[in-house]
């Protein structure tokens, strides 16, 4: 474990230009190896505070450290999972997984080593010179999430990547990335407005509540892994899901 959180949100809040304020009062320490779940109803704010932690915006109140630290380390690398797969439409699925590295300063060659490897994990060796047409949905996330962890990132941030996948696609790719966050041992921000999935992939389960967005529940999830189909039938997630329905269901009510 790092002597210091991954990600510590101090107080954080964030109004756009328009003045309309997205986040206030957000505070939250995100530990070495944790996954945790963003959750709540349209416009509480998750995916903006995404990008915060993605150092894509600064906030406009409070702050955030990464591992103790003012801005990103880059010895520190981290990635991100965008809701759409955002794969270059002109370049096989290997160029695209490998570009992350060659922006990096990476030769070609080793490049190409690292996106056939992370190709691998994410059981699309052989399609490494498709081009990104040639996929179904579920296959282009996982070559956009390939891309992501081609580098090791420490930290991964994903803005509900399985979103527009059917459920048995989505429950598939849930296990699998259950599986790569194990294997790998990255930090993990998941946002979805999925309770079962959150409760499925989560060590603990953040709720927002929205105008404007803040916390209002902070739960931990101790299920042990690895979690699969018995998980998702058991009475214990039935009742978390349930609990942490009603707690959506206040925040909600809170932003009518």
């Amino acid at each position: 474990m790092s002597a210091a959180p991954v990600l510590a949100v101090d107080a954080v809040g964030h109004t756009f230009p328009s003045g309309t304020t997205a986040l206030t009062g957000v505070s939250l320490a995100i530990a070495d190896g944790e996954f945790v779940a963003l959750l709540g109803p349209s416009g509480c704010g998750k995916t903006t505070l995404l990008s915060l932690l993605a150092g894509l915006a600064a906030p406009t109140a409070g702050s955030i450290a990464w591992w103790g630290e003012p801005l990103p380390p880059p010895g520190r690398p981290f990635g991100y999972v965008f809701q759409a797969p955002t794969l270059m439409p002109w370049a096989r699925v290997a160029a695209n997984v490998r570009l992350p590295l060659e922006l990096r300063g990476s030769d070609r060659a080793t490049a190409q080593r690292a996106a056939l490897a992370a190709l691998a994990r994410v059981g699309l060796a052989e399609f490494a010179d498709a081009w990104p047409r040639e996929l179904s949905g579920g296959m282009r996330m996982r070559a956009s999430i390939a891309r992501a962890l081609v580098a090791s990132p420490l930290l991964l941030l994903l803005d509900e990547p399985f979103a527009a996948l059917d459920e048995f696609a989505r429950n598939r790719l849930d296990d699998e990335l259950s599986h790569w966050w194990r294997d790998a041992g990255f930090t993990a921000v998941f946002v979805t407005h999925s309770i079962q999935e959150a409760v499925f992939l989560a060590t603990r389960v953040v709720v927002m509540a929205a105008r404007p967005g803040r916390v209002i529940a902070d739960l931990a999830i101790d299920a042990p892994f690895p979690r699969g189909p018995a998980w998702r039938a058991s009475p214990a997630f039935a009742t978390l899901c349930a609990d942490i329905s009603r707690r959506v269901a206040a925040a909600a009510e809170r932003a009518a």
